[in-house]
């Protein structure tokens, strides 16, 4: 009973307790949802407020772009309105200039038909008068302007002429001045003997009676010596004396030696011929090697090749107009040196260069052509300079161009063969070329005497003053040297001076 009790007691308390839990649970709920139904009615009321301002500063700022808009549009239309006022201004600017351009054009159109009519009566007159003109003087109108032209040129001629004297006076002036510097301290510096020494061979013999057995039986030991040499045996009247004739410098030395060592031996037949033509060209052969290194040596210019060193040993035995081709050799490298150092070229060029310059004349007789063209090969063969080898040919000026060096070594040339006595050449030969030199100034017109002087050297030229002036006594200078440049051939330079006097003769009575 008192569990049963108790059991329902708990039930009912149970119950109870659940209602009460139920309705506890259902009050807090409620204020809950109350509370979120304010929160939720809060917010949106915010969101509306929100709304609202959001939307009444859309439209504020909606009317201000409006407002912007607008008056730009009014401002791009006042713009716009002012550009079409000043096309318009342009437009009728324009029109009125094209109303004047018109009128201008009308007047330029007038005024040319107007010039047009007067360049035609000008014309007319113009040949009227020239006509008239014609008539009276006699001669064409071609013709004046012939005349014209001519004193116009002779005029521009005679200008050109002085200004030309002028100035060549006085570039003559400062490059004589100079060359004079340069050359005498050149020839200062390099003082050498005068070279005159013969180019005939001549033995002499201790009898007369050598000569039957140079000639030998039937002549067979004159004919073995000279078809081993190569030169001729000249046995004549001559007391105690043979003269070797050859073309071959060298041939006649070694004829020369061979010859002696047959004289002092005794012995003479073509066997012993043959041996001693041997011999002496050994001894000649080694004799021009030496002669070359000495040459080399004395320069100052080692490290040639054995070639031209050879070469220049030939020259000891070639001579030109009496003057040792070798020792001119080393005499025109010495005062080429000379030059070059006070000129500023290279030194050692122009001495190789002044050394080498006649090495053509070793093997003229062997080859064809001018010795110049001839040493310019063999320097460009074995030399392998360029510069040399120009100057070689260039010394004589038979080459189109000419270098610094080939000036250096064709006065250098000049110096050494120009010396009082460096030279000589047959009497002959001596009258023929100054003949040449006065025959070539009197086929000029105006020319009344012509005298050539100083061994050639200068000519002086008497001219016909009434046929000559001034200007023309400058030009007649300029083509005589230009003619004898082209005709004649000499060694050195030659001054020309052509002299005009007028003279006044009156007779007191």
């Amino acid at each position: 009973m008192v569990l049963w009790q108790i059991i329902v007691a708990a039930v009912v308390g149970m119950v109870l307790g659940g209602a009460v839990a139920i309705q506890v649970w259902r009050v807090v709920v409620g204020r809950r949802i109350r509370a979120t139904q304010s929160e939720v009615e809060a917010l949106q009321t915010e969101a509306q407020t929100k709304y609202k301002e959001m939307l009444f500063e859309a439209k504020e700022e909606g009317l201000k772009i409006k407002t912007q808009a607008e008056s730009e549009i009014r401002e791009r239309r006042a713009e716009l309105q002012r550009h079409d006022k000043r096309i318009s201004q342009k437009e009728e600017n324009l029109d009125k200039k094209m109303d004047t351009l018109e009128k201008r054009e009308q007047g330029i159109v007038t005024k040319e038909k107007e010039t047009e009519s007067v360049h035609t009566q000008l014309q007319e007159l113009k040949q009227k008068q020239i006509q008239r003109l014609e008539l009276i003087s006699g001669i064409s109108s071609a013709e004046a302007k012939e005349l014209l032209i001519k004193a116009v040129e002779d005029e521009v001629s005679e200008d050109v002429s002085r200004r030309l004297y002028e100035l060549e006076v006085e570039f003559k002036q400062e490059a004589n001045e100079k060359a004079q510097e340069i050359l005498s301290q050149a020839m200062q510096r390099c003082a050498t003997d005068v070279v005159s020494e013969s180019t005939v061979s001549v033995v002499p013999l201790p009898s007369d009676e050598m000569k039957g057995r140079l000639i030998g039986r039937e002549g067979r030991n004159i004919r073995a010596l000279e078809n081993a040499t190569g030169v001729d045996l000249i046995i004549d009247d001559t007391p105690e004396a043979v003269t070797i004739s050859g073309f071959d410098p060298v041939r006649r030395e070694i004829a020369r030696i061979a010859l002696e060592k047959l004289i002092l031996d005794g012995r003479i037949h073509p066997a012993r011929i043959e041996e001693m033509v041997a011999t002496a060209k050994n001894e000649v052969e080694a004799k021009m090697h030496t002669e070359g290194e000495n040459a080399v040596r004395e320069v100052g210019m080692p490290g040639l090749q054995p070639e031209l060193v050879k070469l220049l040993g030939r020259l000891k035995y070639r001579f030109s107009y009496g003057q040792n081709v070798l020792q001119h050799s080393i005499e025109v490298a010495h005062l080429s040196g000379m030059i070059a150092a006070e000129l500023g070229v290279k030194v050692a060029l122009a001495k190789r260069a002044g050394l080498l310059h006649d090495i053509g004349k070793a093997v003229d007789f062997q080859v064809e052509g001018p010795h110049a063209k001839i040493g310019y090969d063999i320097v460009k063969q074995w030399d392998k300079s360029a510069e040399v080898a120009n100057a070689v040919a260039e010394h004589h000026g038979e080459t189109n161009s000419m270098s610094i060096l080939g000036f250096i070594i064709s006065a250098a040339d000049a110096l050494s063969g120009g010396r009082p006595g460096a030279r000589r050449e047959s009497l002959e030969r001596y009258l023929q070329r100054l003949e040449a030199l006065e025959n070539v100034a009197n086929s000029f017109s105006g020319v009344e005497k012509s005298y050539a002087i100083q061994a050639g050297r200068e000519i002086r030229i008497m001219v016909k003053p009434v046929e000559v002036d001034d200007i023309g006594a400058l030009r007649l200078t300029r083509d005589i040297v230009k003619k004898i440049e082209e005709t004649l051939e000499y060694p050195g330079q030659i001054k020309v001076t052509v002299i005009r006097e007028t003279r006044s003769v009156e007779y007191a009575k």
